[in-house]
């Protein structure tokens, strides 16, 4: 299955599957970066949702069964504008839409039903095995994104000052403003830069 260059360049910068999901609606103005199933396939393979062999399966299946991999890239965009309400508001430290949970809890639901909890060398987790259901992808983000909600980590969630991502604060002292530093942090400096550059040319001090 190939990854189209758009699709491999993405950020993968939220510190959980569920804000990487939602970061795939780009910026503000927001721009799409999962234009069909396809992308939505490779996007999953390339974050660890999907092994490559799961993803090649699926885009057989899919090839197969186009109007149910339209079905399942249209829940997708659903399950993706709920925790873009939720992540978002609380991000800026308000309350969720009722409406944008309650969706979530129907794509968990779906995700505990298909679910098998196996253990690993002492450790317990969640494991989706479905080669068939085109919208298997979406079971661990649904899972990922009520973990983090009830995981008591909500006040590391920030909402990046430069590009308006979404991602988890791992920084000591809570205090990290941007996604990346080599990103929108760079930009931001430059464009302090630029500004006291041209500041001090109106001035005629520079």
């Amino acid at each position: 299955m190939e990854t189209p260059e758009y699709i491999d360049r993405l950020r993968i910068v939220g510190g959980d599957p569920a804000l990487d999901f939602v970061n795939t609606e780009d910026g503000d103005p927001p721009s799409e970066c999962l234009r069909n199933y396809g992308d939505l396939l490779a996007w999953s393979v390339r974050v660890g949702l999907l092994s490559a062999d799961e993803g090649e399966r699926l885009a057989s299946e899919a090839n197969r069964r186009p109007e149910d991999a339209e079905a399942a890239y249209r829940d997708a965009l659903r399950l993706r504008e709920a925790l873009y309400g939720i992540f978002h508001t609380l991000a800026e430290d308000e309350a969720p839409p009722s409406e944008n949970l309650e969706v979530l809890r129907g794509y968990e639901c779906e995700a505990l039903l298909h679910g098998r909890l196996v253990q690993r060398d002492g450790d317990f987790a969640w494991e989706w095995k479905d080669g068939r259901d085109l919208a298997g992808m979406l079971w661990p983000i649904a899972h990922a994104a009520t973990g983090l909600l009830t995981s008591g980590d909500l006040d590391r969630l920030k909402l990046c000052a430069g590009c308006y991502w979404v991602f988890l604060d791992a920084s000591r002292n809570r205090s990290r403003r941007w996604c990346t530093m080599e990103v929108c942090g760079t930009d931001e400096k430059m464009r302090r830069y630029v500004a006291k550059r041209a500041a001090r040319r109106g001035t005629g001090s520079g």
